[in-house]
Protein backbone atom coordinates (compact mmCIF):
# COMPACT_ATOMS: atom_id res chain seq x y z
CA UNK A 1 0.00 0.00 0.00
CA UNK A 2 1.43 3.54 -1.00
CA UNK A 3 1.13 5.82 1.72
CA UNK A 4 -0.05 9.23 0.84
CA UNK A 5 0.24 12.83 3.27
CA UNK A 6 -2.87 13.63 3.66
CA UNK A 7 -4.48 16.35 6.44
CA UNK A 8 -5.60 14.21 9.21
CA UNK A 9 -9.01 14.97 11.22
CA UNK A 10 -8.01 14.33 14.83
CA UNK A 11 -6.86 18.56 14.37
CA UNK A 12 -7.01 21.43 16.48
CA UNK A 13 -5.92 24.10 13.27
CA UNK A 14 -5.96 22.23 9.86
CA UNK A 15 -5.12 18.68 10.77
CA UNK A 16 -1.35 19.44 9.00
CA UNK A 17 0.77 18.11 11.96
CA UNK A 18 -1.55 15.18 12.44
CA UNK A 19 -1.20 14.54 8.93
CA UNK A 20 2.29 14.23 9.17
CA UNK A 21 2.34 11.74 11.96
CA UNK A 22 0.03 9.93 10.55
CA UNK A 23 2.49 9.42 7.66
CA UNK A 24 5.11 9.08 9.61
CA UNK A 25 3.98 6.82 11.54
CA UNK A 26 4.55 8.99 15.18
CA UNK A 27 2.62 10.16 17.64
CA UNK A 28 0.64 12.81 17.32
CA UNK A 29 1.79 15.35 20.22
CA UNK A 30 5.23 14.91 19.75
CA UNK A 31 5.01 16.49 16.33
CA UNK A 32 3.06 18.96 17.82
CA UNK A 33 5.23 20.13 20.04
CA UNK A 34 8.63 19.67 17.46
CA UNK A 35 6.87 21.69 14.75
CA UNK A 36 6.00 24.74 17.23
CA UNK A 37 9.31 24.45 18.90
CA UNK A 38 11.24 25.00 15.52
CA UNK A 39 8.79 27.80 14.22
CA UNK A 40 9.48 29.54 17.43
CA UNK A 41 13.27 29.29 17.47
CA UNK A 42 13.38 29.89 13.70
CA UNK A 43 11.65 33.43 14.31
CA UNK A 44 7.94 32.08 13.55
CA UNK A 45 7.09 33.19 10.34
CA UNK A 46 9.04 30.51 8.33
CA UNK A 47 7.12 27.59 9.94
CA UNK A 48 3.66 29.37 9.87
CA UNK A 49 3.77 29.94 5.63
CA UNK A 50 5.02 26.43 5.53
CA UNK A 51 1.81 25.19 7.68
CA UNK A 52 -0.71 27.74 5.64
CA UNK A 53 1.24 26.02 2.60
CA UNK A 54 0.91 22.54 3.69
CA UNK A 55 -2.85 23.66 4.50
CA UNK A 56 -3.43 24.43 0.94
CA UNK A 57 -1.62 21.98 -0.63
CA UNK A 58 -2.64 18.65 1.45
CA UNK A 59 -5.97 16.83 0.80
CA UNK A 60 -8.42 15.82 3.29
CA UNK A 61 -8.12 12.39 4.87
CA UNK A 62 -10.99 10.24 3.85
CA UNK A 63 -13.12 8.14 5.61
Amino acid sequence: MEKVLRRSKDKIFAGVCGGIANYLGWDLTLVRVAYVSLSVFTAGFPGFFLYLILWAIMPVEEE
